[in-house]
C-alpha cells in the first residue's frame, strides 16, 4: 500500500488515530483556520484588545455583514477565524454558556472558564463519530475579577479543543508573522507601553495600536477601516467597538 492509499485509510474518520498518532482531521481544521482572514488580541495592563480584518470579496458586499468579533457578554468578546459558519456556532455556544452561568450564580462566566467550556465543547467533535471538528479557531478575551481586582485575560481555542492563554497572539492567515511581531513588541518591556498611554494613564492606545500593527504584517497592501473590526473590553466600559473614525485615527498614528 502506497503512503497516499495509508492515509487515506484515516482520512475517512475524525476519530481514528493514524500509527504516528496523527487526527488528520483536526490537522484538515487547522488548515481551514490558516486559510481564513487573520484575528488578534492583545492584552493591556487594563483592557484587552480584539481585532480582525475582514475580506470583502465584492464592492457589492456591505462589510458591516461581515462580522469577526463577537460581544458575549459585558466584559467578554470573541474573535474568530476560519470558516464563519463553524464560528458562528460556537459564538452561539459560548453565548449560551455565558446565559446559564449568569442565571445560576448571578455572575458573569470568567474567561478562562468560558474558554475551557468552549474547548470541551470543541473537543468532543474530535472523538465522537457522525460529526467533523469545527474549522475555526477562537480568541476569547475579557475581564476577570481577581483577587479584588479586575485582570485583562485573553485565550485562544484550537480546532483540537486545546485552551491556551495569551498576552498577544493570532489566529488566522499569517499567524506566525503576527505572533513574531508580538514576541519583539512584549520583548522590548514596557518602555513603549507607557509612551503611548492615554492621558488618563489607560494602556488602550497603545494595545490598539499594537493590535493594528499585527494585522499590517498580514497583508501587503494598507490597512482600510471599512475592513476591519477593532472592540475592546475592560471592567469599566465594558464592551466598546470602535467607529470606522477611530480605527483610522489610530491606522493614521501607526502610519499605516
Amino acid at each position: 500500500m502506497d503512503s497516499t492509499a495509508h492515509q487515506g485509510a484515516y482520512d475517512r474518520g475524525s476519530t481514528i488515530f493514524s500509527p504516528d498518532g496523527r487526527l488528520y482531521q483536526v490537522e484538515y481544521a487547522r488548515e481551514a483556520v490558516d486559510r481564513g482572514a487573520p484575528s488578534v488580541g492583545v492584552v493591556a495592563d487594563d483592557c484587552t484588545v480584539l481585532a480582525a480584518r475582514k475580506r470583502v470579496r465584492s464592492p457589492l458586499l456591505e462589510p458591516t455583514s461581515v462580522e469577526k468579533v463577537h460581544a458575549v457578554d459585558d466584559q467578554l468578546a470573541i474573535a474568530s477565524a476560519g470558516h464563519a459558519a463553524d464560528a458562528r456556532q460556537l459564538v452561539d455556544v459560548a453565548r449560551r454558556a455565558s446565559q446559564h452561568h449568569r442565571l445560576r450564580y448571578d455572575e458573569q462566566i470568567g474567561v478562562e472558564t468560558l474558554a475551557k467550556r468552549l474547548a470541551d465543547h470543541v473537543q468532543e467533535r474530535t472523538q465522537n463519530g457522525g460529526s467533523r471538528p469545527y474549522g475555526a479557531a477562537l480568541l476569547v478575551g475579557g475581564a476577570d475579577p481577581i483577587g479584588g481586582a479586575t485582570r485583562p485575560r485573553l485565550f485562544e481555542v484550537d480546532p483540537s479543543g486545546t485552551p491556551y492563554g495569551w498576552n498577544a497572539t493570532a489566529v488566522g492567515d499569517g499567524a506566525n508573522d503576527v505572533r513574531r511581531f508580538f514576541e519583539a513588541q512584549f520583548a522590548d518591556g514596557d518602555e513603549d507601553r507607557d509612551r503611548d498611554r492615554d492621558r488618563d494613564g489607560s494602556g488602550r492606545r497603545w494595545a490598539i495600536e499594537t493590535a493594528l500593527e499585527g494585522l499590517e504584517a498580514t497583508t501587503g497592501d494598507d490597512l482600510e477601516p471599512e475592513t476591519l473590526e477593532v472592540r475592546t473590553i475592560d471592567s469599566r466600559d465594558g464592551v466598546e467597538a470602535l467607529s470606522s473614525a477611530r480605527i483610522g485615527d489610530a491606522l493614521a498614528e501607526i502610519g499605516s
